[in-house]
């Protein structure tokens, strides 16, 4: 039988020289779109600015195109902590944090300007805090940008174009409310799963803002795009709450830094993509149509019922107040 010990001489030796190297903390982070997503941009980024300002303290691995399961999967996998870190559609928040799902409602938002203001001011702030309830630290929302409809049916541009249309939706009440109200046939759906159904005819469309449309290449699997714009999508960099609560306060500063300009990062990705998204995707042969005001005062019609369910669950008071936001 062998025993290693260090002799006197040896340990008074490493320890002349600082000891051991210390252990780095791994950083798993996951997240369901590609690295060169606007959720691949706003993960290095974060990467970044953790490592130039920790020094060799972390290290990260990336799990990018859902590489740790689908978002509910993952953002288990922080509350279990064996992940430390996510960035995420705001699709399976609700199921978490109730509250985030009022950001979802059809038509809330004027424009990019109203809904970042609204997210980065007291409203928004103080639905981020609420994870801390349940296993996980929300460190600040980022962005997806206006949702648009895509399907291999028909164009779309009244409420009648809709109906019966079996639309792909995130696992999220708010939106399944909605396109009920207007008659489709809304179908949950992970999103690992999305391509395959698209492709086998089992969903005919799905919903996404241009970031996720573009850089999936939606177009190679659907032939309309309906520049809706019915619904803002967030999303949020969230890490674990035992992770969190094992940094030390001037760790935490940086991790908080790091998440502001990673979400910098990912708004401006989607500010070009606002830009260039639709060219890119005529150019690649998808049959883009855009919804106007008037057009899409007809589809707010159309699920006035919706938002009486919406006030019900969310608060009449509340949901005006985002409307109202200045």
């Amino acid at each position: 039988m062998k025993f290693t010990f260090l002799a006197p001489a040896v340990a008074s030796a490493i320890v002349a020289l600082g000891g051991p190297a210390a252990a780095q903390t791994e950083i798993k982070i996951g997240y369901a779109l590609a690295p060169d997503s606007h959720y691949g941009v706003a993960a290095q980024k974060f990467e970044e600015v953790v490592l130039a300002e920790t020094g060799d303290q972390f290290t990260f691995t990336h799990f990018p195109s859902s590489g740790l399961g689908g978002e509910r999967e993952v953002i288990e996998g922080l509350q279990l902590g064996t992940v430390e870190a996510t960035i995420v559609s705001s699709g399976t928040l609700a199921n978490f944090a109730p509250d985030t799902g009022v950001f979802d409602i059809p038509f809330l938002f004027r424009d990019l300007a109203h809904a970042r203001a609204v997210l980065d001011g007291p409203i928004g702030q103080e639905i981020l805090a609420k994870f801390d309830d349940v296993g996980l630290h929300g460190l600040a929302w980022g962005e997806q940008g206006f949702r648009h409809i895509t399907n291999n049916r028909n164009a779309i541009e009244t409420p009648a174009d809709v109906q019966g249309l079996k639309i792909r939706t995130m696992e999220n009440p708010v939106h399944l409310t909605a396109f009920n109200a207007m008659g489709a046939a809304p179908t949950p759906m992970a999103w690992p799963e999305v391509v395959s159904s698209l492709q086998q005819g089992v969903i005919d469309g799905q919903e996404n803002p241009l970031s996720v449309i573009v850089s999936v290449k939606l177009d190679e699997v659907q032939e309309y795009l309906t520049l809706s714009g019915h619904v803002y999508s967030p999303a949020m960099l969230l890490v674990s709450k035992p992770f969190w609560e094992g940094l030390d306060a001037s760790q935490k500063a940086i991790f908080e830094t790091a998440a502001t300009q990673a979400v910098a990062a990912m708004r401006g990705f989607v500010d070009n993509v606002e830009t260039t998204g639709v060219e890119t995707l005529k150019e690649r042969g998808m049959k883009v149509n855009a919804i106007s005001a008037e057009e899409k005062a007809k589809f707010q019609e159309a699920i006035a019922s919706a938002y009486e369910e919406y006030y019900e669950t969310y608060g009449q008071e509340l949901v005006e107040s985002i409307v109202n936001f200045e």
